[in-house]
């Protein structure tokens, strides 16, 4: 069983290990701690254009590490607002800072994330736990 790592009691997260902090019509997403710490040493984002329409539960990007390629989901239905484009020199600020620093993408929602498909932080643990 590996260790959950930092889980923020302010954010939301889905079961494939996103975060997503919702501040009106706007989901910013990134990669939890946990899923750093698994997929190891990020070496590429393969970010989205911006503009792009996007639908809740589908891939939205690609995180390539020295170990494997991980695709990143849409928490909701929308068109990609902003891009990390620090991203694209700096790959490892998702390890360094996963939270902050690293995270992925800001989607205009089109409507609200279906509150089953997110966690609270408890839950996620605890999702991680019984893994």
């Amino acid at each position: 069983m590996s260790s959950p790592g930092t889980i923020p009691p302010d954010l939301r997260y889905t079961k494939t290990h996103e975060w997503v902090r919702v501040e009106g019509t706007v989901a910013t997403v990134g990669i939890t701690d946990h899923a750093q710490a698994e997929l190891t040493d990020i070496v590429f984002v393969d970010l989205p254009a911006e503009g792009k329409a996007v639908e809740g539960g589908a891939p939205v990007l690609v995180l390539e590490s020295v170990k494997t390629v991980a695709d990143v989901y849409a928490p909701g239905s929308g068109r990609v607002r902003a891009v990390n484009s620090e991203l694209k020199a700096h790959p490892e600020l998702v390890n360094q800072d996963p939270y902050g620093k690293g995270w992925l993408v800001r989607i205009e929602l089109t409507g609200p994330i279906d509150p089953a498909k997110l966690l609270g932080p408890d839950d996620y643990r605890a999702s991680i736990a019984s893994a």
